[in-house]
C-alpha cells in the first residue's frame, strides 16, 4: 500500500523530505479528527504509560522490529493511530480490518495482500489491524494464527474489552497486551489547543471548554467531533467566542449534566445508592435515569449496582445478585439505549427487595479481627493428609466427615483455631430468607450446645464472643 507523502515524517521528528508541512497541511475539508492526527510518536497525546522514554511500546518502535500486540483501552485514546504509526515506522502496508463489518472474506483478502506485498522486489512488511477485535468469534480469531505464527504479518488488535475474557488464549499468547488509559482534562485541552493552532476552532471561554472537557470524559474523538460541530454552527451564526451559554444553546441534551470525576457526580450516584437502601423504587429509578441522561457510562452504573446488590441486600434475597449480574450481562449484548432498561430493571428489584447488611457487617467485622488478631495454627484435625508422613503426624485425625452424620452435620464439632472463641460475626436479619437462614443457625447451634453439654458435662458448651447476643435478631 503507497504512502502518503504528504504524511511521511521520520520516527520522531519533523516531516521527511517533500512532505508538506504535517497536519497543517492536510485538505481542510478532511474531518478536523483526521486532520490533527498524529504522524509521529512526539506528536501523541497521553499514553506516556507505554510510550515514554524507555516504555515498551516505545521501545518496540526504536528496535526497528514490530511485534503482533493488542491495544487494550476506552474509546477515544489513540488505538488506530499508534497501529498507523507503526506502519510508518516500519516502512510496512496497514491493513485494516473492522471486526464489527468484516469477516473471514477480509481475513483471506488481507493474507492476499500480504503475501504479495512479501513476494514484491521491495519485500515490504505487512501490519494487520483489527479494530473492536473482541467482535471477531473463535474461529475468525483462529484464522490469524497461522499468519502470525509464520511472521507473514504482524497483528495489532484493538479493544474496549478485557482481552483475557474476549480474545482466545492462543493468539493472546502470541502478543503482548499494551493497556492504553483515558485521556486527562490536560490531555484534551492540549488537543483543543492545537485545534486552535489550525484555526480550525474560534476562542473558547473557561467555562464553556471546562464543560467540553468533562463532555469528552477521556475521549478525543468526541472531543475532535465536538469542536467541529461548534465550528461550523459558530460560524455559520457569525459567533466570534463559544461561552458556555451558547454551547448548552447548541448542544442542549448532548452535554453532560455534571463533571463525572466531581463532586456533584458522586453525589449523585449516593442518592442513588441511598434511595435502593431506602426501598424507594421511583426515586431510585429518578438517579438511575438522572445520571444516564448526563453521560454516566451505564457499565460503571451495573457495576454499581451489583455492588448494591451485595452490600444491602446479600442473603435475604440472592436473586437481587442473579438479576443485576445478568442486567449487566444483557448491556452488553444490547448496548444503548437498549440495554438500559435492564439496568432499569434491575434498580427497581433492587430497591422492593427485602435489605440485609449482615454479611457486608460480618465481613468487615472479620477483616479487622483477622488484621488485629496474630497467625493462629490450622487445628490438627481440619489439615489436609495427602502423603504418608502427614498421616503419621496425625495431620487430619478426628476429622468428622459432615455427610456421615446425621443431618450431614457434625454436632459438637469445632472448626476455628484452638485457643480462640468461636466466632458470631453473621447476624441474619429477620427479613427475606435471612429469616430462615437464622432458624437455620438457632437449630444448629442448639446442636452443638447440645453435643459440647454431653462430651464435657459442666463445662459452658458455647463460650461468649463478640456481638453474640445468644439467638437470631428478632
Amino acid at each position: 500500500m503507497p504512502r502518503n507523502p504528504a504524511t511521511t515524517t521520520d520516527l520522531f521528528g519533523a516531516p521527511a523530505a517533500g512532505a508538506a508541512g504535517g497536519a497543517a497541511a492536510l485538505p481542510v475539508h478532511q474531518p478536523l479528527a483526521e486532520r490533527l492526527r498524529p504522524h509521529t510518536l512526539g506528536e501523541v497525546v497521553g499514553q506516556q504509560q507505554v510510550l515514554g522514554e524507555g516504555m515498551p511500546l516505545r521501545l518496540a518502535f526504536e528496535s526497528g522490529r514490530p511485534h503482533s500486540c493488542i491495544l487494550w483501552g476506552p474509546p477515544g485514546v489513540g488505538k488506530t493511530t499508534i497501529a498507523r504509526l507503526m506502519a510508518d515506522a516500519f516502512d510496512a502496508q496497514f491493513i485494516s480490518i473492522s471486526a464489527v463489518l468484516g469477516g473471514v472474506k477480509d481475513i483471506r483478502e488481507a493474507v492476499e495482500k500480504a503475501q504479495m506485498a512479501r513476494d514484491s522486489l521491495l519485500q515490504q512488511r505487512t501490519i494487520v489491524f483489527v479494530d473492536e477485535v473482541h467482535r471477531f468469534n473463535k474461529s475468525q480469531q483462529d484464522a490469524f494464527l497461522p499468519h502470525v505464527e509464520s511472521g507473514l504479518f504482524t497483528f495489532i488488535g484493538a479493544t474496549t474489552e478485557n482481552p483475557s475474557f474476549e480474545v482466545n488464549s492462543a493468539l493472546l499468547s502470541r502478543a503482548a497486551v499494551y493497556v492504553l488509559q483515558s485521556l486527562t482534562a490536560e490531555d484534551l485541552q492540549r488537543i483543543v489547543a492545537k485545534a486552535q493552532a489550525l484555526g480550525a476552532v474560534p476562542p473558547i471561554e473557561e467555562d464553556a471548554l471546562e464543560r467540553l472537557i468533562a463532555y469528552a470524559d477521556g475521549d478525543a474523538r468526541r472531543l475532535l467531533n465536538t469542536l467541529e460541530t461548534l465550528s461550523i454552527t459558530a460560524e455559520q451564526a457569525k459567533v466570534e467566542v463559544i461561552t458556555d451559554v451558547w454551547l448548552l444553546q447548541v448542544l442542549g441534551e448532548r452535554m453532560r449534566r455534571y463533571d463525572k470525576g466531581g463532586e456533584q457526580f458522586y453525589d449523585t450516584i449516593s442518592a442513588l445508592h441511598k434511595s435502593v437502601r431506602g426501598s424507594d423504587p421511583d426515586a431510585a429509578l429518578y438517579w438511575l435515569v438522572r445520571m444516564l441522561d448526563g453521560g454516566a457510562d451505564p457499565r460503571y452504573m451495573a457495576r454499581r449496582l451489583i455492588r448494591m446488590a451485595w452490600e444491602d441486600i446479600g442473603l435475604a434475597d440472592p436473586r437481587a445478585m442473579q438479576i443485576t449480574n445478568e442486567a449487566a450481562q444483557t448491556y452488553e449484548r444490547l448496548g444503548s439505549p437498549e440495554g438500559e432498561l435492564a439496568l432499569a430493571q434491575a434498580v427497581l428489584y433492587l430497591a422492593v427487595a427485602p435489605k440485609s447488611n449482615a454479611g457486608y457487617n460480618a465481613y468487615n467485622q472479620m477483616r479487622a479481627l483477622v488484621k488485629s488478631d496474630s497467625t493462629r495454627p490450622v487445628p490438627m484435625h481440619l489439615r489436609n493428609a495427602p502423603t504418608r508422613m502427614m498421616k503419621d503426624m496425625d495431620w487430619g485425625k478426628g476429622y468428622r466427615y459432615a455427610h456421615d452424620e446425621e443431618g450431614a452435620f457434625a454436632a459438637g464439632e469445632r472448626y476455628f483455631p484452638d485457643g480462640m472463641d468461636e466466632q458470631r460475626l453473621y447476624q441474619p436479619v429477620p427479613r427475606g430468607l435471612e429469616i430462615k437462614i437464622g432458624d437455620k443457625l438457632a437449630q444448629l447451634r442448639a446442636l452443638n450446645a447440645a453435643a459440647r453439654e454431653a462430651a464435657e458435662p459442666g463445662v459452658d458448651p458455647q463460650p461468649s464472643a463478640p456481638g453474640d447476643t445468644g439467638s437470631v435478631p428478632g
